[in-house]
């Protein structure tokens, strides 16, 4: 993500196609380094201009929410900076009262709207760095970003060298289609040819673009009308992910060393298991020695043997120490003693399995979490699990996270559990026998419930259905994703299961992507 010059050209069209000729009607300071104006447009509608001075995030652009501050002035005369930069901060460019305005020194980059061909060959061959950072270090305006999606376009790798289109036929083919790609996005920048795009990734928003952003394909991409809708829309998002990954680093944290703990001890467990296998080995020993003890002697290291269970001859090692039945006592005692232990591993890999994926199923409901109330019942999952020692006396947690509810386009209304205790709301309280129950093959993820009304479903929604298991889950961002599907009447829960765990033995199975941008997110 960037806001690069190309960026900045699409917001100053719409400012010029916005707000040319208005006048400014009023001013405040929601934010300290932020101002605040509205705007009486030359056609008589009113708009809003933010613009902010943010020291990470300097932006500006048209909104429709009201962002005010109660203690904010309704006008200023404007005499100042809204922040003051000092020599001690900057000894290229004070910015205070009094001192002289001028322009920042620019990096001596290139006009990309204003290169022709030969001089574009000079520029990119001249030094042996990656094509991409070659036109975003030699261009101004552009982004590493745009820079990636240029090279796509022209279908060359963005990371070879740029030695390769001076030592080969077909580097000078791909140089001159570069060159194409490079001028036909510098005619939309002139033409105010904009398309603002924003690329989604891991449940959030990942990146945007003035511009498509073909390279990351359409299915990940969102189109805007207004680079300033763009902008607002990508800059909330992305603070509501960052404050909720804030909210949630603790239980994220808490979630991790448990998890890690498990799998650790897992892996011990299977590693002892995998030493488990020798026994039977030992039983056979043991029952050979019965049977063939008699041919051997006391001092005698080893004794072939027919193995009556394989039709083969085997070699049983002995204690020359030990008499025959001495020998088969003491196989037999080994196969005891890993017979208990197997046992008794079967049971404890059985149990820490199933806290790992109980973990697991935590895990991936914080990372659908979007807002502060999300978190409530996975924190008292946590307490309720015991990895999280509960504070003051006990009392019944409220909550108000809800289930996210989508409308498929033939009607059919479909819920997803956004934590464990929801996942089991969702199936046993709000589904009943006939409605259809959608879950990821072997991954963790989200209850997925279709309320069927008593209908039955066209294709349409059992794969709209599927498309949100697969999203709401692990599994997101994949281009297949298996998805069991059964009628809720087949889904059971076990006695003492923990939050959200299921089992079911007749079902459907289907493999599809995790794209859900054609479906609405209702607001309950």
């Amino acid at each position: 993500m960037a806001f690069d010059g190309i960026t900045v050209a699409a917001v100053v069209k719409e400012l010029k196609d916005t707000l040319a000729g208005g006048r400014i009607y009023k001013i405040a300071q929601p934010e300290n380094d932020e101002l605040l104006l509205t705007i009486k447009t030359a056609g008589g509608g009113q708009r809003r201009l933010l613009i902010s001075a943010g020291a990470s995030l300097p932006l500006i652009y048209l909104t429709e929410s009201n962002k005010s501050r109660e203690d904010a002035p309704g006008a200023w005369m404007i005499i100042d900076s809204i922040k003051h930069i000092s020599g001690m901060v900057s000894s290229l460019r004070e910015v205070l009262p009094g001192r002289s305005y001028f322009i920042p020194v620019a990096l001596e980059k290139k006009d990309p709207l204003t290169t022709d061909f030969s001089s574009f060959c000079r520029a990119v061959t001249e030094k042996s760095i990656p094509v991409y950072k070659a036109l975003y270090t030699l261009y101004t305006g552009l982004s590493p970003l745009i820079a990636q999606e240029i090279c796509f376009r022209s279908k060359v790798d963005g990371d070879v060298s740029t030695a390769f289109f001076k030592e080969t036929s077909e580097g000078e083919v791909l140089l001159k289609g570069l060159y194409d790609t490079f001028s036909l996005v510098m005619a939309q920048v002139k033409k105010g040819d904009f398309t603002p795009s924003i690329v989604y990734a891991k449940g959030g928003p990942a990146e945007y673009a003035a511009l498509p952003l073909t390279m990351y394909g359409e299915s990940r991409s969102v189109a805007f009308e207004s680079v300033s809708r763009l902008l607002e829309q990508y800059y909330a998002e992305k603070s509501t992910v960052t404050r909720i990954r804030q909210k949630s680093a603790d239980l994220r944290k808490i979630v991790q060393t448990a998890l890690e703990r498990n799998i650790k001890k897992y892996d011990l467990q299977v590693r002892q298991m995998q030493d488990t296998e020798k026994k039977d080995k030992y039983r056979i020993y043991g029952e050979l020695l019965n049977t063939y003890g008699y041919e051997a002697s006391t001092g005698d290291k080893s004794l072939k043997a027919l193995n009556y269970y394989t039709n083969e001859m085997i070699t049983i090692p002995l204690d020359p120490l030990l008499s025959p039945s001495e020998n088969a006592k003491k196989y037999f005692d080994k196969y005891g003693k890993l017979k208990r232990t197997f046992e008794a591993l079967t049971t404890l890999t059985a149990q820490v399995k199933e806290e790992i994926d109980h973990l697991e199923s935590i895990q991936a409901a914080l990372d659908i979490a979007l807002r502060e109330e999300d978190l409530v019942q996975i924190k008292e999952e946590l307490i309720e699990s015991g990895y999280i020692r509960r504070k003051g006396p006990a009392k019944k947690a409220r909550f108000t996270s809800k289930p996210f509810h989508y409308l498929n386009s033939d009607g059919f209304h479909i819920y997803v559990g956004k934590n464990n205790y929801q996942n089991d709301e969702l199936t046993f309280k709000l589904a009943t026998g006939g409605d259809w129950w959608f879950h990821t093959k072997g991954i963790p993820g989200s209850h997925v419930v279709v309320k069927s009304e008593g209908a039955s479903l066209p294709d349409s929604v059992f794969e709209d259905a599927a498309r949100l298991a697969a999203y709401y889950s692990k599994a997101r961002g994949q281009d297949k994703v298996e998805i069991d599907y059964t009628q809720k009447k087949n889904v059971k829960k076990p006695n003492a299961g923990k939050p959200g765990f299921v089992v079911y033995y007749t079902n459907y199975s289907m493999m599809i992507d995790s794209d859900i941008s054609g479906l609405k997110l209702l607001e309950d």
